[in-house]
């Protein structure tokens, strides 16, 4: 028999018989100590990544101070020529009148040249349309000039107000951090009816505004004997809403 593959035991007498000595099974024990442990690890892990998603909202109002409007001529005729001439007077006449007014900007937007058909089918005549746009941070100035343009045998297509750049972006600001302050104050509400500490994991902010739509609309120009009064109108406001939305994670 080989020495190594002998087994050593320790023998003690009890009432002259020789018995091997009892060892306490501890293996046993140790993986239930670990499965434990790890159980116990994983659920700690798991309530301190909880993450709870939640967000705020904040409106201010802002004036509506720059003011956008689109005018108008066309004309027909047998030929193409013809109404483009007509066109061209009428339009450089607005040119000239947009021009003399203070703190208006114009701006060519596009000239349409199109066939018109009769019941046969056949190209009976041409139309000739083009566009201006103009833009004001005055209201009351803009206003002027549409009473002037319309006398001129023009034709509104739309007028619509929002607030300039700058106005916006005032309201926005304010209502930025009204909207964070409102997030902060659920965020703690939260945290504290969980009764867990809390810390923001991720947050985004977005803006949006609400303006009115064409204030006025018209299809057809003015006759041309029209007064050149000034167009009754109304800027309005606008809200600018900012939203607030991320999450907050939970402390152990």
């Amino acid at each position: 028999m080989n020495p190594a593959s002998k087994k050593i035991e320790i023998a003690t007498k009890r009432g002259g018989t020789s018995q091997p000595a009892v060892r306490p099974r501890r293996t046993a024990l140790l993986p239930l100590l670990l499965a434990g442990s790890a159980l116990l690890g994983a659920n700690a892990a798991a309530w301190a990544d909880t993450t709870v998603e939640l967000s705020a909202e904040a409106t201010r109002t802002a004036p509506n101070d720059l003011a956008r409007a689109t005018v108008f001529t066309e004309a027909s005729g047998a030929t193409p020529g013809e109404p483009g001439k007509q066109v061209n007077s009428k339009l450089g006449e607005a040119l000239r009148l947009a021009k003399a007014a203070n703190g208006v900007q114009v701006q060519s937007s596009g000239t349409q040249t199109y066939p018109t058909y009769g019941k046969n089918g056949k190209v009976e005549g041409w139309r000739v349309r083009s566009e201006l746009q103009l833009e004001s941070a005055d209201p009351t100035v803009l206003s002027e000039l549409l009473g002037k343009l319309q006398a001129a045998d023009l034709g509104l297509g739309s007028l619509s107000f929002a607030p300039s750049p700058a106005t916006r972006a005032k309201a926005e600001d304010a209502a930025t951090e009204e909207a964070i302050a409102a997030f902060k104050e659920r965020a703690k509400r939260i945290s504290a009816t969980l009764g867990q500490p809390y810390k923001i994991k991720q947050l985004s902010v977005s803006s949006h505004s609400r303006a009115p739509g064409p204030m006025y609309r018209m299809a057809a120009p003015m006759m041309a004997d029209a007064a050149a009064a000034p167009m009754p109108v109304e800027a309005g406001q606008s809200q600018v809403t900012v939203t607030v939305s991320g999450q907050i994670e939970l402390d152990k």
